[in-house]
């Protein structure tokens, strides 16, 4: 018998890699879930720009879609929960990750701090834990810099950190194939507990908040938007490289991913470099361009879906990890961080363990007792310090209902006076976020599908972003409950979208 031509066989393969993906998964009319987080897009960015630009993607999309204008993120609205909440269904009570850089009570800084039993440290999971460049030019972990756990001693990576299970990890256990892009190497906590979750991990490092610096130098991706373009330009070229039926790098086939996506930078960089025209929201040109940069590269993800005839059996997830604040540039002001710092301190002289402040703040202290002292004096000094309330003891327990004795929940946590920023001294960014008011956690929330029901409509009821990883599993046919955060948190799926309806119809 004649042997086929290598050629006929890679075609063959190319053709059955996505259904043997699929082979294990429920029957369900969608096939593939695409997720893109528009770091910093309000629900008013969508509104307003759907309105403004009728024959945009994002207007196409929401013809097909069911878009819920009153969505919020979870709280702090920063970049590592907000996901984490998207992808778990948990907020940080649940998940243990409170913001990217955060405090564990119960881990050591380094193994001989480790091996001298001295325990609590601060949890980096940013840029400062980069390491070297592996074999295919990935940025990898700095292992030195990774906290250590108590007793073995090991390493402790995002993955390890995280206290549940994500839908990427479900996904794959029933049989899916899995990807996603983000912005830093520390993302592979999405792999989950089990450190599999992810088929297709890339992180290109995009560095620093570069945002406020006066003079902006060509290699800080962050200190223009017109790089941060180009970066997200880049990072949408190896999403389409999956949608093709590669890896992100085109290195092999592989299928068309179950759950899929990645973040969007330029609207994020956009709102703190040039911000808005006016309280209603209307953007600076700046801003505009960098929406319709965001429109462009999902115009590319659709055609794409299109061309390989996987439009209708994918679920387009619009969404944002956080907001910005402000809003309304009148509002803002700037106050050095090291002023909150020193107030803790003149309290309680040595009290402080870490204080994480952006467009709100988290505070840990050596020594919990301490936490009354320090916020009553944060109390006295409210106007000083641009603080609106601080909460500590029975009302920081209703924010971050984790119970008295985890190792990582804050002390104190300070809420600050719309558009109040804490940072470096001379910060000139015009927004951020971190915080808790609704300029940083309504956000946008668009879904769609042409079986969506009802198409083309708008939800007004307030619904969480912790909602979509039971949606996107109730959307693929798999049990919801899988999702060990939403079982503790009780976190239902979107409402108002038939899920039933998609498994039905694809019977």
């Amino acid at each position: 018998m004649k042997s086929l031509p290598a050629r006929m066989i890679l075609t063959a393969l190319t053709v059955l890699l996505p259904s043997m993906a699929q082979a294990a998964l429920p029957a369900s009319s969608i096939h593939h879930v695409l997720v893109i987080s528009i770091d910093g897009m309000h629900a008013v960015d969508l509104q307003q720009y759907v309105q403004s630009h009728p024959h945009s993607t994002l207007a196409s999309l929401a013809a097909d879609g069911v878009e819920y204008t009153n969505a919020h993120s979870v709280m702090p609205a920063d970049s590592f929960p907000g996901l984490l909440g998207i992808m778990t269904g948990g907020r940080p009570a649940a998940t243990g990750v409170y913001y990217d850089v955060s405090y564990d009570r119960g881990l050591a800084s380094s193994e001989a701090a480790c091996k001298a039993g001295r325990l609590g440290t601060t949890v980096a999971f940013d840029e400062a834990v980069d390491g070297a460049l592996d074999a295919h030019g990935q940025r990898t972990l700095n292992v030195s810099r990774l906290p250590r756990r108590s007793g073995s001693c090991d390493p402790v990576y995002p993955h390890d950190y995280l206290r549940t299970n994500t839908v990427f990890e479900v996904i794959r256990a029933a049989g899916g194939y899995t990807a996603w892009i983000d912005k830093h190497p520390v993302y592979e906590i999405l792999r989950g507990p089990s450190g599999h979750g992810i088929n297709d991990l890339y992180t290109p490092e995009i560095g620093g908040d570069y945002e406020g610096e006066h003079v902006k130098p060509a290699d800080h991706i962050t200190a223009s938007i017109r790089r941060t373009e180009h970066y997200d330009a880049m990072k949408a070229d190896a999403l389409l490289n999956q949608i093709d039926g590669w890896t992100h790098d085109h290195a092999r086939h592989a299928p068309i991913p179950t759950l899929f996506g990645m973040n969007m930078q330029a609207v994020n960089v956009a709102q703190k470099l040039v911000g808005y025209v006016d309280a209603a929201g209307k953007p600076e040109p700046g801003l505009e361009q960098a929406l319709n940069h965001c429109d462009s590269l999902l115009g590319r993800m659709v055609k794409a879906l299109r061309v390989h005839h996987e439009l209708d059996t994918t679920l387009i997830v619009i969404t944002a990890k956080h907001g910005n604040a402000p809003i309304d540039r009148t509002r803002l002001r700037h106050i050095e961080k090291s002023a909150l710092a020193d107030a803790v301190n003149a309290a309680v002289p040595g009290a402080l363990a870490q204080l994480t402040a952006d467009q709100g703040a988290l505070i840990w202290l050596h020594r919990s007792v301490d936490a009354p002292r320090v916020a009553a004096a944060l109390r006295r000094d409210a106007p000083r310090l641009g603080i609106r309330d601080v909460l500590q003891g029975a009302t920081l327990s209703r924010l971050f209902p984790a119970g008295a004795h985890d190792s990582r929940v804050p002390d104190v946590v300070v809420i600050p006076r719309a558009g109040v920023i804490y940072g470096k001294p001379g910060d000139a960014k015009l927004a951020e976020h971190g915080g808790f008011d609704d300029d940083d956690t309504h956000v946008a929330l668009l879904l769609s599908n042409p079986r969506l029901l009802p198409r083309g409509s708008r939800m007004s009821m307030q619904v969480s972003t912790t909602q979509l990883a039971p949606s996107m599993l109730a959307a693929l046919g798999l049990a919801p409950g899988r999702l060990r955060a939403v079982q503790e948190e009780g976190t239902r799926v979107l409402p108002g979208i038939k899920w039933s309806a998609l498994i039905d119809s694809a019977h």
